[in-house]
């Protein structure tokens, strides 16, 4: 639980945005920070390092967030996806990457949706 000098600084940075017409900073749920169009800098670098990877042929057909239906839409109830990271192909065929900070990032809806792409697309997720 947040003690109160930092629940203090909250309502203060929110305020403080509130009368500056802007909006409030909240802070990431996993403490990581924004880069750019990634959700952390060590996404970014496994960016990088894959783009480069492309530019020299190691590897082709790179795309970013890329969707997987796991459960199709059923009446009312909207589908179940999971949005890969990275996806590309080389020699040894399809490559689904995850780029996790670490185990807290591993929560039980991701390690749920690694197995259901497991069994429904045969797909094993690779974690960096």
């Amino acid at each position: 639980m947040p003690s109160q000098a930092i629940k203090k600084d909250r309502h203060r940075e929110a305020w403080t945005a509130f009368v500056e017409g802007r909006e409030a900073k909240r802070p990431s749920k996993y403490g990581n920070e924004r880069t750019g169009n990634y959700a952390s800098k060590r996404e970014e670098a496994v960016a990088g390092q894959l783009a480069a990877l492309a530019r020299c042929g190691e590897i082709k057909d790179l795309r970013e967030q890329v969707p997987f239906v796991l459960i199709p839409k059923d009446g009312r109830l909207q589908p179940i996806r999971y949005i890969a990271d990275f996806v590309y192909r080389d020699c040894d065929g399809l490559h689904v990457v995850d780029v996790k900070g670490g185990e807290a990032t591993k929560t039980q809806v991701y390690r749920l949706k690694r197995r259901l792409m497991k069994h429904v697309h045969g797909i094993v997720i690779e974690e960096l």
